[in-house]
């Protein structure tokens, strides 16, 4: 498939098939995001795979709570990847504070798209969130100081064979050259 009929299949995945994700798939999702570009090639990210049913309905649970239940659909994802970030040395923390920019956190979300791309190659699904309990994960999954988890990626087979139709907004409205 060429990239862009990949970026039009690629899509936030809520809704997965109870079928297993097979090891060597999960592997090239990693290498993809190993890949990544980041700043100072700083590389601030470690991934933890969580299959194990138990624990991974726990780290599951900790995506959302009674009030707000938009990622209860984790449950089903059957891997949920935590990804870890931190600020890797001296030099980034400095250009981070200087320029008020977390430059690990932007080089995190590099990578999850391109573990979510090679997903969508592999024919799986995925979803990324950022919204969970970092200290209740960081618990459950013994993730030391400094580093943190910021992104939850489900993972797994769709439940849907078709895909949905990009609602975004027209490229007109959000391009502007100036020469």
């Amino acid at each position: 498939m060429n990239f862009s009929e990949l970026v039009k299949t690629r899509e936030s995945v809520r809704k997965y098939l109870d079928k297993p994700v097979e090891r060597e798939k999960i592997e090239r999702c990693l290498e993809a995001a190993r890949l990544a570009p980041s700043a100072h090639n700083s590389q601030p990210w470690e991934f933890i795979v969580v299959e194990e049913p138990l624990l991974r309905e726990k780290v599951a649970k900790a995506t959302f709570t009674e009030l707000v239940r938009f990622n209860r659909f984790a449950l089903n994802a059957p891997v949920l990847v935590v990804m870890l970030s931190w600020i890797p040395s001296l030099s980034v923390l400095t250009g981070s504070a200087l320029k008020k920019r977390r430059f690990n956190l932007i080089d995190t979300g590099i990578c999850a798209e391109h573990f979510c791309l090679q997903a969508a190659e592999e024919g799986l699904g995925s979803c990324i969130l950022g919204w969970f309990d970092a200290r209740k994960i960081g618990k459950l999954l013994n993730i030391p100081f400094p580093k943190k988890p910021v992104l939850v990626i489900t993972l797994g087979y769709s439940a849907h064979s078709a895909i949905r139709e990009k609602k975004r907004r027209s490229l007109d409205d959000m391009r502007k050259y100036l020469s």
